[in-house]
């Protein structure tokens, strides 16, 4: 079972978390005959028309938001189908909105939803027309996480920008809206109208294993002024942005893919740190937010996961912070949610708790039975669905899907990366880059004195469908630039024959870059690292992940951060080293030492430059 936000940071080190937070058809017709401005205003008496004509079953589908695998709405490969009928007991997207009448469906790279930007639109176009040749068919919110950075599910050709990290080391508000306006334009051209973006944690645990490098930073009012931004982009396209994960997931050691975490902070810290980015979020006209599947006992000391908490949800989102826009949980097939409750009372008791939306729950017809079950013996109330069916309904008339819900190839041509697009995504990459140490004025790399650059270290998966491995698309860049640069892969845990190889290597060039992945105190990678300084030639790291790495590698004489190892971050880092453009990244996040965790090596705000 997959499931949202897969990725981790692999970051194994258990340092304080206390210097951190020291430091820092039909029904279609009727809805357009009101035209373009009924439809950004919806008349809520319509919709309410809409809502009393439905069945009870299709009240209860228009709650669920399922994945499905496949190319195609009518006709994916046969190992989709395959997978289709052994998990949700429908051959295609089309058969999956016809019996269970869902009310969005949300695409994955796994799932093959995400191939490329025509396919994309055209599956998306063929769950449109499933949905509305039913009878009262509705269109369908189709959505995906599209972080950007490490977190993406559509890739190349589409514009990749750098992920939150690296943008809150730019720390530039107009660059984060220009990041959401582009990304929001290019995700509509393809029919994705929701977008499980941004992360509004604030990340102040580096030991946390499934935010980390996907939140903004540690300092609350820089995130609060990043989500804000990149919300107004956003949706300013036409795309819902989502604030996630409600009510903040960064300060965990435990990966709510996997297990239940528990946030220990109090009411007070939990008001001055972690409120903050949805507050701004709230004030932004956020559409849409997730919850997060871990308990708060400051908030609710039931035990209870926060989204299945109606102290949380209905007591703290909707009525103190007046919040009365969509809620959507975090996948229902995650550990976190699953752990207390079985998987037929966790949808019914979302709904109690106050959430709108049911995100790909692991077992669909289970969930869906369940939810209906319990309106029909009395446990929720069909009004209750109704307030939720209603929220739904608001957001996909503001959005434009009951007057427009197709999309065109032109449509696709015209705005899906772009070299305009791709040019914003390489200039916002620049900003990001961070300088961590420059001993003897290293970098900027010269090409005279240092022409042949060996670029070794770890290459894990390319995130984002972009191309990779780390090393070799660092090695074109630096060639490209005027070098001549070879890659080798020495992985995430070199052995010493690797190791051995890479020193050789080292010693027949001119000078080394080595991409650091997470690197700990018993990493072999830090081993690695060592052997080549010994070496005698100049050896750069650049940290492809967390920016912790520098305090790991004391004897290193130079070290950048680029908070992701896709395209657009290692080419911007690439250009750092050239000296064709300077680094202007500030860290987001303190980095503590190694030796001595309580204290900081450096400072939220540290940066160098040339």
């Amino acid at each position: 079972m997959h499931d949202i936000g897969t990725e981790t940071t692999g970051n194994t080190a258990q340092p304080s978390r206390r210097s951190v937070l020291a430091a820092s058809a039909g029904v279609t017709a009727a809805l357009a005959a009101a035209g373009p401005a009924q439809a950004a205003a919806p008349d809520d008496s319509r919709l309410r028309g809409i809502v009393s004509r439905m069945t009870l079953q299709e009240k209860v589908g228009q709650l669920f938001v399922m994945r499905v695998y496949g190319h195609s709405a009518t006709a994916p490969d046969q190992a989709d189908i395959d997978a289709n009928r052994k998990e949700i007991g429908v051959r295609t997207a089309a058969e999956l909105v016809a019996k269970y009448r869902v009310g969005g469906i949300i695409y994955f790279a796994w799932a093959h939803n995400t191939r490329e930007p025509h396919q994309i639109a055209d599956l998306s176009n063929g769950i449109q027309r499933a949905s509305l040749e039913l009878p009262r068919g509705l269109p369908v919110l189709i959505s995906t996480d599209q972080e950007h950075g490490i977190v993406a599910r559509v890739g190349k050709p589409a514009t990749l920008f750098p992920g939150a990290m690296a943008v809150g080391a730019g720390g530039s508000r107009s660059d984060a809206r220009t990041l959401g306006r582009v990304a929001g334009r290019e995700l509509r051209a393809m029919g994705i109208r929701q977008d499980y973006s941004p992360v509004a944690d604030v990340n102040v645990n580096p030991a946390n294993p499934v935010i980390g490098v996907r939140s903004f930073g540690a300092d609350p009012r820089a995130v609060s002024a990043l989500v804000a931004a990149e919300v107004a982009g956003y949706q300013g396209s036409g795309v819902a942005a989502t604030a996630k994960h409600f009510p903040g997931h960064g300060d965990t050691d435990v990966d709510s893919h996997t297990g239940f975490p528990t946030i220990r902070h109090s009411r007070e810290l939990w008001e001055r740190l972690d409120a903050p980015p949805f507050r701004a979020a709230i004030a932004a006209g956020i559409d849409s937010i997730m919850t997060a599947h871990l308990m708060v006992p400051a908030l609710d000391d039931s035990g209870d996961p926060a989204t299945l908490s109606r102290p949380i949800l209905t007591g703290i989102l909707r009525e103190r912070l007046g919040y009365d826009g969509v809620v959507v949980t975090d996948s229902l097939g995650m550990e976190g949610v699953r752990s207390k409750y079985g998987d037929d009372r966790v949808p019914v008791l979302a709904l109690k708790a106050g959430v709108d939306q049911l995100l790909n729950p692991p077992d669909l017809d289970l969930a869906w039975n369940a939810v209906l079950t319990a309106v029909r013996e009395g446990e929720l109330t069909e009004a209750r669905l109704d307030e939720s069916i209603l929220r739904v309904l608001r957001l996909k008339s503001r959005l434009g899907l009951f007057r427009s819900p197709y999309v065109s190839r032109s449509g696709v041509d015209r705005t899906v990366g772009t070299r305009a697009h791709l040019a914003a995504a390489d200039r916002i990459a620049e900003r990001t880059t961070t300088l961590l140490l420059n001993e003897r004025r290293l970098l900027p790399l010269s090409r005279r004195r240092y022409p042949k650059v060996l670029v070794v270290g770890a290459d894990p998966a390319s995130p984002s469908g972009t191309t990779g491995p780390p090393t070799g698309v660092l090695a074109s860049a630096l060639t490209e630039l005027g070098f001549t640069a070879t890659a080798l892969s020495t992985g995430t845990a070199p052995s010493a024959a690797t190791i051995a190889k890479a020193v050789a290597a080292a010693r027949e060039a001119d000078a080394v870059v080595a991409a650091t992945y997470n690197v700990t105190a018993s990493s072999s990678q830090k081993a690695l690292v060592e052997q080549l300084v010994a070496t005698g030639r100049p050896v750069v790291a650049v940290a492809i992940r967390n920016p912790y790495d520098v305090a790991q590698l004391p004897s290193v004489p130079a070290c950048l951060a680029a908070y992701s190892w896709t395209d657009v971050e290692l080419r911007a880092a690439a250009r750092v080293i050239a000296g064709r453009v300077k680094p202007r990244g500030k860290l987001p996040v303190p980095v503590q030492r190694a030796d001595d965790p309580e204290q900081v090596l450096y400072p939220v705000g540290y940066g160098l430059s040339y």
